[in-house]
């Protein structure tokens, strides 16, 4: 079995199709999808989606883009929140450095409650970051010092010291379809350096999609073909892949029931 540990089904690109959706899933070997919260004010809407399918759950978080507009960036809502059985994580939080949608100050103070939270609930936070690696890990090893908290780096693809930094401080690391395309040498040789028990994989649908899909909707059954690429470059067997990020993701999403 895989885990997709990080989609939005939330989003319109599947209003028409969720049900076929998450059936595709299934039958490619997707058994369990995270569906992740970017606004609060949506929350609603992310929710309905996972109490709707046993097998998907959903988390609770403002995405960087969104730090300067969301109104609810408190950590008393975040809390409240996350307190329904099938949310299991903050986030996405984070930095992003490359649209600057948010002010930057802004989203640093919305990734630090987001980080307290994670710290009081033991739930884990999931990370963006993009352009922003400097910023993102000196502020994930300053709040560590101040308590621990486990959380995700999503969507990795920043450069291997940040990796190695991440790894340091206890959290792991989500590949997506980037990995899969073509000029992405160097991040494949980054993710070959991580722990296999640190690795999970993703599709962050809609958007995406690894070879060979790339340019169409992405959708989680597309998974596994991040998946099969990650075992090629870890020098693993695709059912030793699939083992390794299921038990890593559950290692990690303590809430989340397993099949």
């Amino acid at each position: 079995m895989l885990v997709d540990s990080h989609c939005h089904l939330d989003f319109p690109d599947f209003a028409d199709d969720l049900d076929g959706v998450v059936g595709r899933a299934g039958a490619a070997g997707v058994g369990v999808l995270l569906t992740i919260g970017t606004h609060v004010t949506r929350y609603d809407q992310v929710v309905k989606v996972a109490e709707r399918f046993d097998n998907v759950w959903a988390t609770v978080g403002i995405h960087p883009h969104e730090a300067g507009v969301e109104p609810y960036a408190d950590l008393d809502t975040l809390l409240r929140l996350a307190e329904h059985p099938k949310v299991v994580a903050f986030g996405e939080t984070g930095l992003d450095y490359y649209y600057d949608k948010s002010p930057r100050e802004q989203q640093r103070h919305s990734f630090r409650i987001h980080i307290e939270a994670a710290r009081r609930t033991g739930l884990p936070v999931i990370v963006h970051t993009r352009d922003a690696d400097d910023d993102t890990a000196a502020i994930l090893a300053e709040e560590m010092g101040k308590g621990a908290f486990t959380g995700l780096i999503h969507c990795f693809s920043s450069r291997p010291d940040f990796a190695e930094k991440a790894v340091k401080l206890g959290l792991f690391i989500s590949a997506s379809g980037i990995m899969t395309f073509k000029t992405a040498d160097i991040l494949r040789d980054t993710l070959a350096g991580v722990p296999l028990d640190r690795l999970l994989v993703e599709t962050d649908a809609p958007y995406l999609a690894p070879i060979p899909f790339r340019g169409k909707r992405n959708e989680p059954a597309y998974v596994a073909h991040t998946a099969a690429r990650l075992a090629e470059v870890k020098g693993v067997t695709m059912a030793e892949m699939e083992t390794a990020t299921t038990d890593n993701f559950h290692r990690l999403f303590k809430k989340v029931a397993r099949p």
